[in-house]
């Protein structure tokens, strides 16, 4: 699965009707002939279909009803133009084809396009038809489609899967939710999505990040005239390159004090390697100081891990108030167990004015708990501790990230970090950030435990957690695809992550250092 494409696509990030909404200001408003922005729309896609595929084959362009179909029909009208072997598949009946959708049917059936009812082909025939085809293109539902697909569409959307044929997908993969993310059943597989006028935040979190593919933006010459329709975005997209920045450049006379010092509580009997990662990814973040609270026998293995670290072995929460005075940013929770020991340190930690990321049993101990807000922490919560701390399933968590990490942060206050593809952080503003990309090499134990530590180090270093949130967020990504340019996903481990973290801050210092010699 190739990842997101997210270095040439605008930040804003809106709702499925608040893009229609735009679509419907450009042709009412300014005047734009329906037909015409559907044709620019079709040619954008064309153009990019055999930019990616040059020597595609015969093409298979799947079409329903509404503007979404009404874009294949013109996509399929190009292809013929260009002298493309091409075929049109009607899953919506072309005589229920009405306004610019069925002008856009006429155009292809006059431009020579061979267009067939799915209603009148055989199931043999249409084994054939996505047998032979090199390339299909997805015109079925749009972005006004929500639930599952129902039949036909949904025999098709599974036959369009099982083919092993690359699928450019119009606007959106039919079957998911343009702004949620959510697939509510069957959903194509895109190799790549061509969307238009204004980006979908389904496409980025969710399922979208498994489903997009390659997601390439047109805004069909409409970028200077969107603003006035009125739509404010419901996101933002956020990605390393563009995040980095933030990083405090370091002048040749900086020290340690200048850059945090991260406590990090961690690591009950059993779970020692959790603290271990979180202290390893602090310091490899750039962290002046990293402190580690933990069970006395995990000392010796964190000596030797990082013995840059400073380590704590501690056997009650009367302990810890020493240790939080003398610290910047306090991570809390990692393999920390649900005891009494993490109890003990959790409630000294909440009971401090520190800043604070709150992750993993930390999280599961405040579910348990009457909600505290502050607005000097941070929330990292996966679904499933989201559901605990929300007091809901993690069905009804994943069926609007947005909406339960907004939901987190009215009751808890500060920075909420909802985990998954496209990571959703909530700080209260009217829009949330999304992480671009996703990595599948991170679906294994520990990676949250960098996570937790990179974070830490991001608050000692910025002023503003939101920002810190952000910028975590999108280093450890970054990180964890570097490693896996040289190791691949299957067996990607939490530690190559914190090793590739130098290069990744690496290569911030080095265009820092390029500009200023430019400049």
């Amino acid at each position: 699965m190739p990842p997101i494409s997210a270095h040439s696509l605008p930040d804003d990030l809106y709702s499925a009707d608040a893009v229609r909404q735009m679509d419907r200001y450009v042709i009412d408003e300014l005047g734009v002939d329906g037909f015409e922005l559907m044709q620019t729309a079709a040619h954008a896609a064309f153009r990019r279909l055999v930019r990616r595929w040059p020597d595609c084959g015969p093409v298979l362009v799947l079409c329903g009803a509404g503007n979404n179909g009404g874009d294949g029909y013109l996509v399929a009208a190009n292809a013929k133009r260009h002298g493309l072997t091409v075929s049109c598949i009607a899953v919506a009946p072309t005589d229920k084809l009405s306004g610019d959708a069925r002008k856009a049917w006429q155009k292809a059936v006059a431009d020579g396009v061979e267009v067939r009812e799915l209603s009148g082909i055989d199931e043999a025939a249409l084994d054939a038809s996505f047998e032979h085809a090199g390339l299909i293109v997805d015109a079925l539902l749009g972005t006004g489609v929500s639930g599952a697909p129902r039949e036909p569409f949904a025999g098709v959307i599974a036959r369009c899967n099982a083919s092993g044929v690359p699928v450019l997908a119009v606007d959106v993969p039919s079957g998911l939710d343009a702004t949620t993310g959510v697939a509510g059943g069957d959903v194509v597989r895109a190799t790549m999505t061509v969307t238009f006028i204004g980006l979908k935040s389904g496409l980025f979190t969710g399922q979208g990040p498994a489903v997009c593919g390659e997601v390439v933006f047109d805004s069909l010459g409409t970028e200077n005239d969107i603003g006035a329709s009125g739509q404010t975005p419901v996101g933002r997209l956020r990605h390393w390159e563009s995040v980095g920045r933030w990083l405090p450049e370091r002048a040749a006379n900086a020290h340690k004090g200048r850059f945090g010092h991260v406590l990090i509580i961690a690591g009950d009997r059993g779970f020692g390697g959790a603290g271990l990662m979180a202290a390893e990814a602090a310091a490899r973040s750039g962290a002046g100081l990293v402190s580690l609270a933990t069970r006395p026998e995990h000392i010796s293995a964190a000596l030797a891990r990082c013995p840059s670290v400073m380590v704590h072995g501690l056997i009650h929460g009367s302990e810890l108030p020493p240790l939080l005075e003398a610290a910047s940013v306090v991570v809390c929770g990692p393999g920390m167990g649900k005891s009494a020991w993490g109890q003990q340190m959790l409630q000294q930690v909440l009971a401090s004015d520190k800043p604070r990321v709150l992750d993993a049993d930390a999280l599961n101990l405040m579910a348990a708990r009457v909600a505290v807000p502050s607005e000097y922490q941070v929330l990292t919560p996966h679904p499933g501790e989201a559901a605990r701390l929300l007091g809901c399933s993690v069905a009804e968590v994943e069926v609007d990230r947005m909406a339960a990490a907004r939901k987190l942060q009215s009751i808890y206050g500060g920075v909420v970090l909802l985990k998954g593809a496209g990571t959703v952080i909530a700080s209260g503003s009217q829009t949330v950030d999304i992480v671009s990309g996703s990595n599948p090499g991170m679906a294994t134990g520990g990676m949250g435990d960098v996570l937790a530590g990179i974070l830490g180090a991001m608050c000692g270093q910025l002023d503003d957690l939101a920002r810190a949130t952000i910028l975590g967020a999108c280093a450890h990504l970054a990180a964890a695809d570097r490693a896996s340019e040289a190791r691949g996903y299957v067996g990607l481990i939490p530690t190559d992550v914190i090793d590739s973290l130098p290069s990744v801050f690496r290569q911030i210092e080095f265009n820092d250092v390029q500009k200023r010699e430019d400049g």
